[in-house]
């Protein structure tokens, strides 16, 4: 893109005053700006007016899970329909990790962060062994797919490349990146984190499959006869990935879509649960759940909405093109985003300051016609980290890895 051009597609969203900077910047920088003004998609400011307003949410009610007790009962079907489904190469497994690990004290991506006690045993580590027992288990390479961003794209291909990918085979490890969206301030006008760069931020946790069509990873898919895909975040260091009964059921349920889920903690735990919204499914989150809601059973007398998700999903191919053409809604969060003022100087903001743009995992399942939520085990498969200290953090984390007998 020329420096014309860049100011002609500016101009028709009124975004001039990215090109501020534009004369101080050297060859290189001039560049890189010219390309990511191409690449931005400054269309999406117009959802600005629909901030904190959100969509209308439809009429929620509840989605049985397929619980523990069905699922030991039929655990040698499912398992062998699983096993089936993966020899057959028709399973791919999707890793978003595309954030950093600020939150824990790290610079880095987050999948570098190290929970070892007694030697080094890093996130992805964790991720990849898991993924592991499963090529072990069904003598099959799974296809790994891995979401980066631009922020933490180089820093994560670097290391595990340093690291031999844990053992993973590295012809079978396909890296992309995901998509950003423009940061903007109250008046829908685009930040600039640098004189030469506009300010994004990653496009939202459903971006995964835009972003893969985008880098033009479809193509594998369709080449290589992939029928489910299992997208999964990088911070649950006890997840099983391409897990060959959770496979299984899904298949021979015949869903859309399966999703793990696990047997919330409390009522009032903030967690998404698994749900119908005007009779599809869906996901409602913790703090849209009324009372009456939290408060309503079932046939056998427990939680109706009892089911939390915990980003483990496993996706049908085949339905995924329709989702993509349908627009999915836009999310317009109120965020603190850092900036150049007009001195040209890089300002931390303690308060929300303007707006990000996402698209969410909860509107693609809900654009499916069913879903398969599945119950595992609490202490078996979750163990998120999200925080330093406390719930969900590297403490919380480091007990359930070691009751689980890992060894850190």
């Amino acid at each position: 893109m020329t420096f014309e051009e860049a100011k002609e597609k500016l101009g028709k969203f009124g975004q001039e005053q990215v090109l501020k900077y534009y004369d101080e910047l050297d060859e290189s920088s001039k560049a890189a700006l010219l390309a990511q003004i191409e690449n931005t998609d400054f269309s999406i400011l117009k959802h600005t007016a629909n901030a904190g307003k959100g969509d209308e949410r439809g009429e929620f009610s509840p989605l049985a899970a397929m619980q523990l007790s069905e699922i030991e009962k039929r655990r040698d079907e499912f398992y062998n329909e699983g096993v089936k489904t993966i020899r057959e190469g028709k399973t791919a497994a999707l890793l978003l990790a595309g954030g950093m690990g600020t939150r824990l004290g790290a610079d880095g991506p987050k999948g570098m962060f190290d929970i070892g006690e007694t030697k080094h045993v890093y996130i992805f580590q964790r991720i990849i062994e898991n993924l592991l027992d499963v090529v072990k288990e069904t003598d099959t390479w799974i296809r790994l797919f891995i979401m980066t961003s631009e922020k933490n794209h180089e820093a994560t291909v670097e290391f595990l490349k340093e690291q031999n990918f844990f053992g993973y085979k590295e012809d079978r490890v396909v890296f992309f990146q995901q998509d950003m969206a423009p940061a903007c301030d109250y008046n829908s006008k685009v930040y600039m984190e640098e004189k030469g760069r506009i300010a994004t931020s990653p496009n939202g946790n459903a971006g995964w499959y835009s972003s893969m069509v985008r880098a033009g990873l479809d193509k594998i898919l369709t080449d290589e006869g992939i029928e489910w895909i299992n997208i999964f975040a990088v911070d649950n260091v006890l997840q099983r990935i391409c897990d060959p009964c959770f496979i299984g059921a899904s298949v021979i349920a015949g869903v859309s879509v399966g999703s793990k889920v696990v047997r919330k903690a409390a009522p009032d735990e903030r967690v998404g649960v698994m749900c119908l919204e005007d009779g599809k499914p869906s996901i409602v989150e913790y703090y849209e759940l009324s009372q009456e809601m939290m408060d309503a059973k079932d046939e056998n007398g427990d939680p109706a909405y009892n089911y939390g998700v915990i980003l483990n999903y496993l996706f049908r191919v085949s339905e995924l093109a329709a989702v993509a053409d349908d627009r999915m809604p836009l999310h317009v969060v109120e965020k603190k985003i850092p900036y150049i003022n007009e001195k040209g100087e890089l300002v931390k903001p303690e308060e929300p300051n303007g707006y990000k743009f996402e698209q969410l995992v909860l509107d693609m399942i809900h654009q499916l016609d069913s879903c398969l939520p599945f119950e595992v085990v609490r202490e078996k498969e979750f163990a998120p980290i999200k925080n330093a200290t406390g719930v969900d953090s590297v403490e919380s984390a480091k007990e359930l890895c070691k009751k689980n007998g890992i060894e850190l």
